[in-house]
């Protein structure tokens, strides 16, 4: 197995923006981040009432917005709301909606070569694949404070290369990847299936994504 699994009773550290980021030295983490324009406005919104009132069916406010009820839930409610909306994202990005410019193998490249950089170094990489619109990843990072840290440079260093090929400037990456800390060996059986199956799934032929097996 690449790392360990995560410990409840190790020192975890958390980091908060529009979501709670989890990681812990040791413990493999699946991270997913996407480009800007992999997912309309209007379905980020939609997405947003349907948080809320998934909530207020279950006894939360519901003339709060989903973001200042979700620290108040039960355990088990905040399992099944993740569960459910992460499900949801992760759907709609195997629809391959925006540029898409990932596709291109010199692009996707980039990103491939960046993530694998500092392996062995700062972080230990496992599985992961650069569809079209985004990137999932199982990683392992020797201090809890590097997944933010290694997540915001490989954004940046990714973005200004890609942006240089395409002759742009601005924003290429929606800036605030989704990380999971793996829970058990199956859970992590079941990530590697899922990113090497996740071609397949958004029906994508050879040549349209990069994918990397680890092998200890």
């Amino acid at each position: 197995m690449l790392g360990e699994v995560f410990d409840p009773k190790a020192e975890t550290h958390i980091f908060e923006h529009c979501r709670p980021h989890w990681s812990q030295a040791g413990a493999v983490v699946f991270v997913t981040f996407r480009t800007k324009d992999s997912i309309p406005q209007k379905v980020i919104e939609l997405w947003d009432r349907q948080k809320t009132v998934w909530l207020e069916r279950r006894g939360y406010d519901g003339s709060q917005h989903w973001q200042k009820n979700l620290p108040l839930v039960s355990e088990k409610d905040r399992a099944d709301f993740l569960k459910e909306f992460n499900r949801c994202c992760e759907d709609f990005l195997d629809t391959c909606h925006g540029e898409c410019v990932l596709r291109r193998p010199e692009l996707a490249n980039i990103v491939a070569r960046s993530l694998l950089h500092f392996d062995e170094d700062r972080y230990r990489m496992g599985d992961f694949v650069v569809m079209p619109n985004h990137v999932h990843l199982l990683a392992v990072f020797r201090s809890p404070e590097l997944l933010k840290t290694q997540c915001d440079s490989w954004l940046h260093f990714t973005a200004v290369q890609i942006n240089q090929v395409l002759k742009r400037k601005g924003k290429f990456w929606q800036q605030e990847p989704f990380d999971h800390l793996v829970r058990s060996t199956e859970q992590y059986e079941y990530l590697r299936n899922y990113i090497a199956q996740n071609p397949a799934k958004a029906r994508l032929q050879p040549g349209e994504y990069y994918y990397r097996r680890f092998e200890d």
